[in-house]
């Protein structure tokens, strides 16, 4: 574990240091907004493309695994759900808390780290869990939180969760690569060259804006955000491998992979929802610094027994 550990800590020393900068202010807000425009939509978009266009779907799909994250996400997503509704909470903040619960980095942290830590192998399963997330649970936090407060569903959910489907890049960079590598189109060398020069920023940026990020965020509501963590370090990447093994019998290889993308910490991506909802942005706040700082060690667990198995 020690050695994965090693493998780790640079990874998370640039989230650090993006966070000194932060907090030093040599990185300002508005700087960090502008970094994370470039990693999501060139940087990251650039590495996905090129990942997909040299996959195809068929490969990359796998019926086992996309049922195995999905059940241990959505046990996951019921727990947290069943404990906010005891707290008395209502519908939009109870799914603002689930979606902490189950949603990790997958974008900025999961798909670098993962793919040098497990090899190129692991962009295929790594790819079905960032698009399961973007596609089912995104959409489903949106329909939560707007059929709760209009009371109905109504054509404008549908047109807001269509729109925000198109106009993500990683949803349209992965949907691209996959129509390029299915029409069986040769990337040229330049264009190769390119993408590898462009998706080459996309670890060192991202991870450093995660940091400089991190550094705006406040550490209030622990209580919440502890719980929140617990849900996401421990019981997300706990009920995706009970799936995995034991329900759906998915590759150990994959499952390791899919496994070790549960246990990332908590999407940045969840407070830009809580903002734009005006829902608990404090504890979604709260949740992304406390599980940040505890998966230096937990994801490093995480990916040592999966190796292991």
């Amino acid at each position: 574990m020690f050695a994965i550990f090693l493998k780790t800590l640079p990874f998370f020393a640039l989230i650090g240091l993006g966070y000194w900068a932060g907090r030093t202010r040599f990185f300002t807000a508005e700087a960090t907004a502008y970094l994370t425009k470039f990693v999501f939509y060139f940087a990251l978009s650039a590495m996905l493309f090129h990942f997909s266009a040299s996959l195809s779907l068929a490969d990359v799909w796998d019926n086992r695994l996309v049922a195995a994250y999905l059940w241990g996400t959505a046990f996951v997503y019921g727990i947290a759900s069943m404990v906010g509704f005891l707290r008395n909470l209502d519908v939009a903040s109870n799914a603002m808390e689930a979606q902490c619960a189950v949603i990790g980095n997958t974008g900025f942290l999961g798909v670098p780290m993962l793919t040098l830590l497990l090899g190129p192998e692991a962009i295929g399963p790594v790819v079905l869990v960032l698009a399961i997330d973007l596609i089912v649970f995104s959409s489903l936090i949106v329909i939560l939180i707007t059929g709760s407060r209009d009371g109905q569903m109504s054509m404008r959910v549908l047109r807001t969760i269509s729109m925000g489907l198109i106009k993500n890049p990683m949803i349209v960079a992965m949907g691209l690569g996959f129509v390029w590598s299915g029409l069986r189109i040769p990337i040229p060398d330049p264009m190769n060259d390119f993408l590898m020069i462009l998706g080459g920023a996309a670890t060192p940026g991202a991870l450093f804006a995660i940091g400089a990020s991190l550094a705006t965020k406040s550490a209030e509501k622990l209580q919440v955000a502890g719980w929140l963590t617990f849900c996401k370090l421990i019981l997300h990447p706990a009920f995706v491998a009970i799936a995995a093994f034991a329900l759906f019998h998915v590759a150990p290889y994959k499952a390791g992979v899919i496994i070790s993308a549960a246990a990332l910490p908590v999407a940045g991506n969840v407070y830009m929802l809580a903002q734009h909802y005006n829902v608990g942005p404090q504890r979604v706040s709260a949740a992304i610094l406390v599980s940040t700082a505890l998966s230096i060690f937990t994801v490093s667990i995480v990916i040592a027994w999966v190796t292991a198995v």
